[in-house]
């Protein structure tokens, strides 16, 4: 089964195994389509098959909304980002635990990852609930859980033995707390030149982000491998919209003339897709 045909049950043994109570942080358990620990605590399935474990508002700007989610989907499905998808997927090919993607977004990635490695488990974390109404139909062995991924998570200590992380907020203690001993973490980051051809119109990569990245991670993992996903691909106005739309840029785009330049696009345009994917191993 492809990561396209869904079909998955809501939340997967391993996933359901992995959760917490967001609120005491005791074990759970599911019944029907109710998640529930010993202290009656209880969080109902959403009709896609995710569950909120949140029990407070985020602050607005926060989480991708509905319009930035389905520009996500979008995009990711013309392929644009394949390549770095196939090779989260290579790294991780031979892992047979759970999968935790932190800041999951439609699970697009998670589910080429499970699509490798036919004996994991995926858990998707985001904060928007938009993305993960898509995220718990995205692969048969995939659950999804809204959270945010700054505070301590809803997830029991070294139940994961693969961590993701593709444009995300990087938690590095929880990251630790959630991987098994010798577990490893994959990071993926835009370099500066990921869409340079696109200007103002997405926001900037500092120069030292990977210099950034390794400092944040260092007191709790050893980076082992650094590598390069990098092409040009053409883009159609609509791609271009959709490129800018679904990232960082999607929440100010009635700054600096940002949605009136980007409804003026009309040719297509070849940018550079550009990434670097680290990992890690838990000390």
């Amino acid at each position: 089964m492809t990561p396209a045909d869904g079909g998955n049950d809501p939340l997967p043994p391993q996933v359901v195994e992995a959760l917490r109570c967001s609120v005491c942080g005791d074990p759970i358990g599911l019944a029907e389509r109710t998640l529930r620990c010993g202290n009656r605590h209880s969080f109902d399935l959403a009709r896609q098959g995710y569950v909120n474990l949140l029990h407070a508002r985020i602050p607005a700007g926060t989480a991708d909304t509905a319009p930035m989610v389905t520009a996500r989907a979008d995009f990711l499905a013309s392929g644009a980002y394949r390549a770095l998808a196939d090779e989260l997927a290579r790294v991780c090919a031979e892992t047979d635990g759970l999968v935790i993607d932190a800041g999951a977004g439609t699970g697009y990635y998670l589910a080429h990852v499970l699509s490798a490695a036919p004996a994991a488990t995926g858990l998707a974390l985001d904060v928007s609930a938009a993305a993960l109404r898509r995220a718990a139909r995205a692969h048969p062995r995939l659950g999804a859980a809204v959270w945010n991924l700054w505070e301590p998570w809803p997830v029991g200590d070294e139940v994961a033995t693969v961590l993701l992380n593709v444009f995300a907020p990087r938690n590095g203690p929880e990251f630790h707390r959630v991987l098994r001993p010798g577990g490893l973490l994959t990071v993926a980051s835009p370099t500066p030149d990921h869409l340079r051809e696109l200007g103002d119109l997405v926001l900037t990569v500092d120069d030292r982000k990977e210099e950034r990245l390794d400092g944040t991670l260092g007191e709790y993992f050893t980076r082992t491998a650094r590598t390069a996903v990098h092409s040009k691909v053409e883009l159609t106005p609509e791609r271009i919209r959709q490129a800018v739309e679904m990232g960082p840029a999607g929440h100010h785009l009635d700054r600096d003339g940002r949605r009136e330049r980007l409804a003026a696009v009309s040719e297509p345009q070849e940018v550079t897709v550009s990434f670097s994917v680290s990992t890690y191993r838990r000390l």
